[in-house]
């Protein structure tokens, strides 16, 4: 099944996920010759585009400095930071392109085998829990989720929302990002997100960390233009509610 459907800007997330249900269903054996297909394993996540890891030869270019990650600025990108209340720990980023938002967030990892397989398995089965759908696709980063996350409309109906899942595996890091909006559904939208994901760099302390363990964010420069989210416009595309950490104060950056 295919990821996203060309020319289909103008329908709503929700038309799209059902177009691409339709076309998604197979056609009768009887009418088609069966044909034995050869397993084919995913090759591995190429990363010599990026994501970056900080050790490697990363483009020139600027860059937002928020600690574990550092960011291409890009104008009229938002960025949200996500703070955990009791620790004050700033856990995630998200940043808002037009209708899109990348939800990124980094992770400790072994040293030689990723976890991106497992992390996959454990966000199919909470999505579909909580009454989801998902489909694992082939993507740009290698495998990812294609989800369609259950939500309650204005008018009291439950709905589904699509939102894509992707990771990379890194040398002892673990990259995991979440589109909402229209980049979930809209390759033309996606473009810009990827690119952004793509030449994300990932700083990894030398400190001894548990796989998983979230390597901690830091606010932008203080020179920065930054308010409560509290203050700001609500957005539209939230990270989906089942993320395994809870999200607490936020703080917004307009670039």
């Amino acid at each position: 099944m295919a990821l996203f459907r060309r020319g289909a800007k103008d329908r709503t997330a929700e038309q799209e996920i059902e177009a691409t249900e339709a076309e998604g269903v197979p056609t009768d054996a009887e009418d088609s010759p069966a044909e034995e297909e050869t397993p084919v394993e995913d090759a591995p996540a190429d990363r010599s585009q990026g994501p970056w890891d900080a050790t490697e030869d990363v483009p020139a270019g600027p860059r937002i400095d928020l600690g574990a990650l550092r960011l291409p600025g890009i104008p009229g990108m938002a960025l949200r930071m996500e703070i955990d209340k009791k620790s004050g720990t700033v856990t995630g980023v998200a940043v808002t392109l037009g209708e899109s938002t990348l939800q990124m967030q980094a992770f400790a990892a072994p040293r030689t085998d990723g976890i991106w397989d497992e992390i996959r398995e454990e966000i199919a089965a909470s999505v579909t829990k909580q009454g989801g759908s998902v489909d694992d696709l082939p993507g740009p980063f290698g495998r990812e989720l294609l989800a369609r996350l259950p939500v309650r409309t204005p008018e009291g109906r439950t709905g589904h929302r699509p939102a894509r899942f992707v990771g990379v595996d890194g040398p002892r890091w673990f990259l995991r990002g979440v589109v909402t909006g229209r980049a979930a559904v809209d390759p033309e939208a996606a473009a810009a997100v990827e690119d952004l994901y793509r030449r994300t760099v990932v700083v990894r302390d030398g400190e001894a960390r548990p796989p998983r363990d979230l390597l901690a964010l830091t606010l932008p420069n203080a020179d920065a233009n930054v308010k409560k989210a509290d203050d700001a416009a609500p957005a539209e595309n939230d990270t989906p509610t089942f993320d395994p950490l809870t999200r607490g104060p936020e703080i917004t950056e307009i670039r």
